[in-house]
């Protein structure tokens, strides 16, 4: 099958199971303009999933912005530097059940299903072909080029999404699939601050490591990320790569294969608060490791080094050159790169400025957590069961009204439910959570309207003659 069968097969099974039927959101008109039911900030893999499960679901007043080019929203063609998907090759989601929709289906396509049974793991590449050609095929309304700056909440249950560029855009409701950073920040240590900002990067930002060919680059972090970009920096020439740890091994065990295997992906929104926020903490504590393969791509070049139990004490600029300091002594490299992670709290997102001091966080409460009490998990929004921000006050119905049309389909729902909203292979199930919850709160919120016109309804289905068997008054008295 070639891709063009492919395509049509899919606007065969798409017809088949009446996609594309009218809106069933009743509409809402505003002074100022246009109404979406939906916006979705980010068109990454999770918001191109959102507006195809609200597609399908008949609520079609929808849009998708991103403030990147056409074709490179997400990591994966930005800051993402491994060569693979950590993911198993199988994985689904994206197209909700429909076979001809799987990356699976688009690769055998192009490439043959020998190929596709030599395939190990899907390469970053190819997934964000796939998911230039999702887009594509599903002719999914996505507009580039396009930054949030700010979510004004309106009276009437409307807000105002405020752009870099252009006129603000209203919505009903806002959808952030904003991705792994889109609920707080990437964490860059305190002490970093005494370096110029040419002398050092997060990993998360766009870096040209073929600058930096022939010298010594220092990394801070032990996870996944570090040994992507130390074997990216090596690849491209760096001399020589030391990637520091303040853990005295690395990180082996990850919680996500237990998660999977006993099927708590799709049900952990459904444990109580308390084994919640435990389970998050030791997730966040274990971290994320490499994979053999990002490890043994590093370690391949004679030139990388590996600094166990040895973190940075403090660093500064001595003649153009970073001095660091740690417990084996000071050494100098030419350049820094953090792998430090980031930080969950909706009030360092300056998009939500206008709310975030109303919005509900783990921290805010009462739980016995002992030992398990982390600041991280503290700083996690409590979100209602359909994604959605939660009041600070419960009681307060106008906070309530100003947060709850919020849903933060992103890393900062990891709390409440696990990687649904922000890992490939559980994705499927936070976009049926969203979904039912997004048609849930409309229904609530129109439910007066559609029952007075449920009571007035009176549209003929069907007519009938049915004069023939209607007696006359005098045929009756006879």
């Amino acid at each position: 099958m070639s891709l063009s069968d492919l395509e049509a097969k899919i606007a065969h099974d798409l017809e088949t199971l009446n996609y594309g039927r009218p809106n069933i959101v009743r509409p809402r008109t505003h002074p100022d303009g246009h109404v979406y039911d939906v916006l979705i900030v980010g068109g990454g893999q999770s918001g191109l999933g959102a507006a195809f499960a609200l597609l399908s679901e008949r609520m079609t007043n929808i849009l998708v912005i991103d403030a990147n080019p056409e074709g490179f929203e997400g990591p994966w063609e930005t800051y993402a530097r491994m060569r693979t998907l950590r993911t198993p090759k199988q994985l689904t989601g994206l197209d909700l059940g429909i076979p001809s929709l799987t990356f699976r289906a688009w690769y055998e396509a192009q490439y043959g299903l020998e190929a596709w049974e030599e395939l190990d793991k899907i390469s970053r590449s190819e997934w964000m072909r796939y998911l230039r050609w999702y887009r594509q095929v599903l002719e999914l309304p996505v507009r580039n080029d396009t930054r949030t700056t700010q979510i004004e909440p309106l009276p009437g249950g409307i807000y105002r999404v405020h752009l870099e560029k252009g006129a603000p855009l209203l919505a009903r409701k806002v959808v952030l699939a904003t991705g792994i950073q889109g609920g707080g920040e990437w964490h860059i240590p305190e002490m970093m601050k005494a370096l110029p900002r040419h002398l050092y990067a997060h990993t998360s930002e766009m870096i040209d490591f073929g600058a930096w060919r022939g010298k010594r680059i220092a990394i801070l972090g032990g996870g996944a990320s570090a040994f992507d970009n130390a074997a990216t920096a090596l690849d491209a020439g760096a001399d020589e790569v030391q990637v520091f740890m303040r853990r005295r091994e690395i990180p082996q065990v990850s919680p996500i294969p237990f998660l999977d295997q006993n099927g708590l992906l799709a049900r952990f929104g459904s444990l109580d608060d308390r084994m919640r926020y435990i389970m998050t903490e030791q997730f966040l504590r274990l971290g994320q490791p490499p994979t053999n393969d990002m490890f043994d791509r590093a370690a391949a070049h004679p030139g990388f080094g590996l600094r166990l139990g040895c973190p940075w004490n403090g660093v500064r600029e001595i003649d153009g050159k970073v001095e660091i300091s740690t417990p084996e002594g000071l050494e100098y490299f030419d350049f820094a790169v953090l792998s430090t992670g980031l930080v969950t709290d909706p009030r360092l997102r300056p998009e939500l400025s206008l709310v975030s001091d109303k919005i509900r966080l783990w921290g805010d409460l009462d739980l016995d957590v002992g030992e398990y009490k982390s600041a991280l998990v503290d700083s996690h929004p409590y979100l209602s069961p359909a994604f959605s921000y939660t009041a600070k006050d419960p009681n307060d119905s106008a906070m309530a009204a100003a947060v709850g049309g919020i849903f933060p389909f992103n890393f900062s729902a990891l709390v409440n439910f696990s990687l649904v909203a922000s890992g490939l292979a559980a994705l499927s199930y936070g976009l049926k959570r969203l979904v039912a919850g997004l048609s849930d709160q409309f229904l609530r919120e129109d439910v007066n309207e559609l029952f007075a016109d449920y009571l007035a309804y009176d549209e003929k289905t069907c007519e009938f003659d049915v004069s023939r068997f209607v007696r006359s008054p005098q045929a009756v008295d006879g």
